[in-house]
């Protein structure tokens, strides 16, 4: 109970098992397991795998103009952008960002609690906005569903 009141309540048999180990405290993982329960406590388990799209194997793809080369020599040449979702006391919320290779830094960003294509299209006024010469610009994103237009 020690261990798992010193790391925040939130590691499991196996974790305290192993640290009682670096201890020189010999004992055997289902004794850790049994005692745990029978004190009613119990590690964090970790969620499932959140998938932000579904691939549309259908649509047709651009051509990777980049090659997989994520190098540039001059401000506004290559603009990557990306999704991710980050876990929030309320629930999920989307992130969309677009990043200078060159700068290396995110020149438009937008939060959203859905996922939408808007979320993207405002990240992408918001870089244009702020860099506003652009002539010559690469954009290169992933092929999720929020990125594909349908006509």
């Amino acid at each position: 109970q020690r261990i798992w009141e010193s790391n925040f309540k939130v590691y499991g048999a196996n974790k305290v098992w192993r640290q009682l180990i670096r201890e020189g405290i010999r004992v055997a993982r289902c004794t850790v397991e049994r005692l745990m329960k029978k004190l009613g406590i119990q590690g964090i388990r970790r969620g499932k795998k959140c998938w932000t799209t579904i691939a549309d194997g259908l649509l047709d793809r651009p051509t990777d103009k980049v090659n997989r080369q994520f190098v540039a020599t001059r401000p506004n040449q290559l603009w990557v952008a990306d999704i991710t979702f980050v876990a929030t006391w309320t629930g999920f919320v989307y992130v969309a960002f677009i990043t200078d290779v060159f700068a290396r830094c995110i020149v438009g960003w937008r939060v959203s609690r859905s996922l939408h294509t808007e979320l993207v299209f405002d990240a992408l006024e918001q870089a244009l906005w702020a860099r506003r010469e652009t002539s010559g610009l690469i954009h290169h994103s992933d092929h999720g569903s929020q990125y594909s237009v349908t006509s």
